[in-house]
């Protein structure tokens, strides 16, 4: 098990400024989108104000496995689509009571900055407003638990005490946070529950360790923490779980039962005084856009 890569002060500034730059195109997205709008439009205004803001996405043309390169510069995911959603899953105009997601990445001065925000168009419905609501606390409740002293298994603890046995919601299994830098995805992995045995999370048991940078992400559904792949669904209700994908398509996750799902992401900084949201911002966003 390596060692999270460790940054120092002059680099936490950099970060920072990469982070502030992924809350300042979510201000402006969210001010943007409107009801009638395709996601192939949004992720077009995403990546005109990227190039005013002296950045590019670090998630457009991004490899992972067996997959495509991703082809948007936002995820994109709308409804029971929990992540990784594209504007080619979607093509049809958002409408009222729409639930989309945008997760946003930014590579700023050699940094990375990645976090996400969920959005009813219209005002949601009482069980989504709820599910909005969970989302947005699980991330207010895990972040403290982010301080050295801590392993990253108090995360897991909170967030998972809170969303499924306080608000009844299912935290997405197979999906979670990860360490950061200068390159998308590092260690340790976040997961959002406790696992099983330990060696099923292996980072779960270590220790957080000032001078490391987490993307710490709830994703939570109504129904089931369980997924399909975008490609795999094809209208089948009884469709397989993720497996290995094969389109552009693919890239988009989806929960099992098709029940609504939220995603929302910040960026931490662990210091010797305990976690320091670099996203600080994110929270005074709206939740009804459009």
């Amino acid at each position: 098990m390596s060692k999270p890569p460790r940054i120092t002060p002059a680099e936490a500034d950099l970060a920072y400024a990469a982070a502030q730059r992924v809350v300042d195109v979510h201000r402006h997205l969210s001010g943007f989108v409107r009801i009638g709008m395709t996601l192939a439009q949004l992720d077009a205004e995403c990546g005109r104000f990227l190039k005013e803001l002296d950045c590019r996405s670090c998630f457009i043309g991004y490899r992972q496995g067996s997959l495509p390169p991703f082809p948007n510069h936002a995820c994109l995911s709308l409804n029971d689509c929990v992540v990784h959603g594209t504007s080619a899953y979607h093509t049809a105009p958002l409408v009222e009571g729409d639930l989309l997601k945008i997760d946003i990445g930014v590579i700023y001065r050699g940094w990375i900055g990645d976090a996400a925000w969920t959005y009813s168009l219209g005002e949601p419905s009482a069980q989504v407003k709820k599910l909005m609501t969970c989302g947005k606390e699980s991330l207010k409740r895990g972040i403290p638990t982010l301080k050295p002293g801590n392993l990253y298994m108090a995360w897991a603890k909170a967030v998972q005490q809170y969303v499924e046995r306080e608000c009844g919601f299912h935290l997405v299994r197979g999906l979670g946070g990860h360490g950061y830098g200068r390159s998308l995805h590092a260690e340790p992995y976040v997961s959002n529950v406790v696992p099983v045995y330990d060696a099923e999370w292996p980072d779960g048991l270590r220790p957080c360790t000032p001078g490391t940078l987490v993307a710490v992400e709830p994703m939570i559904a109504v129904g089931t923490g369980e997924t399909v792949a975008g490609d795999e669904i094809s209208g089948r209700r009884n469709a397989p779980k993720v497996g290995r994908m094969k389109s552009v398509d693919a890239w988009p996750i989806i929960t099992a039962d098709r029940s609504m799902s939220v995603h929302y992401e910040a960026d931490v900084l662990i210091t010797e005084n305990g976690p320091r949201d670099l996203t600080e911002g994110m929270s005074e966003l709206p939740d009804v856009v459009g």
